[in-house]
């Protein structure tokens, strides 16, 4: 046998050998950003795709700004996320999210306190600068995983029918809702996030809807997970810069790329946690 078909044969049986190594590979490294993209690929137990926003959802983005007075503080439109695939709808008007009704008992973690003040921006006069109106009356969801990266509600998870770390509260006179949760843990393929969604009716009928996530800053990610209880989950995997929603397009098309860095919570330490705020403007003129 001559030399070259020899080095034919070598080669022929080196690639049939790796063909099911790299399947195995590419199989364990498909990651949750891949199954987006190729549904077709998701696992019999993940959530299924995401739709893409309707033109009313859309329309309640803005790139526009407004002013609060007499501060003169500037509040930027806020993007808008995907909404993800753990949001549970009819969950109670609370402001504690801590715990967990169906058997009292509480979720442990660092205290994590945070306030936001939802606007709708007014601009009358087309100059893309506008005059802040507080959103009164709307209804603020709020959800996030435990300081195991687990979701209350989810089948897959064990938590099916458990309401913890979910609620939302209505805004008063001033756009302000409150809320007492707890910093939230990591799960595989993300960045430490929270889920938040502001919506108004008209009796039964749902008028305006928008949907995003908020971010935390790195350092104090790192520093919460050296703590008991998140201690136990291990340090956290994926910095917000490694997050693909983070760094990817609102889904209002809105902004083409690090959408997240228009959505970083602003916190400090507080009473043995932290509490932050967050402003949300939104379009004052968007219709159902």
């Amino acid at each position: 046998m001559n030399t070259y078909k020899k080095v034919l044969i070598f080669l022929t049986i080196a690639f049939l050998v790796a063909i099911p190594l790299d399947i195995k590979i590419i199989t364990n490294q498909l990651s949750f950003a891949q199954s987006l993209i190729f549904p077709d690929l998701l696992p019999s137990t993940s959530p299924p795709p995401f739709d893409e926003l309707s033109e009313q959802q859309k329309a309640a983005s803005t790139n526009k700004t407004c002013t609060l007075t007499p501060s003169l503080i500037e509040i930027e439109g806020t993007p808008q996320q995907i909404e993800g695939p753990y949001f549970v709808d009819g969950m109670s008007n609370r402001s504690d999210l801590r715990s967990e009704p169906s058997d009292g008992s509480i979720q442990e973690g660092i205290p994590l306190n945070i306030n936001f003040s939802v606007y709708k921006v007014l601009d009358s006069d087309g100059d893309g600068k506008g005059t802040c109106v507080p959103f009164t009356g709307a209804k603020v969801d709020l959800w996030e995983a435990n300081s195991q990266g687990l979701y209350s509600g989810v089948r897959e998870e064990g938590t099916k029918g458990l309401v913890y770390l979910r609620g939302y509260q209505t805004t008063d006179e001033n756009g302000t809702a409150k809320f007492e949760t707890i910093y939230p843990g990591w799960y595989e393929n993300r960045a430490i996030h929270i889920h938040l969604k502001v919506r108004d009716f008209e009796g039964p009928e749902k008028i305006f809807e928008w949907t995003s996530q908020l971010y935390l800053n790195n350092s104090i990610n790192e520093l919460v997970h050296t703590q008991p209880p998140y201690s136990n989950h291990g340090p956290v995997p994926n910095t917000n810069e490694q997050d693909f929603i983070f760094m990817g397009p609102s889904t209002d098309g809105l902004i083409k790329n690090n959408t997240g860095n228009h959505l970083t919570l602003d916190i400090s330490k507080s009473d043995g946690g932290y509490s932050g705020t967050f402003n949300v403007g939104l379009n004052a003129t968007a219709k159902p």
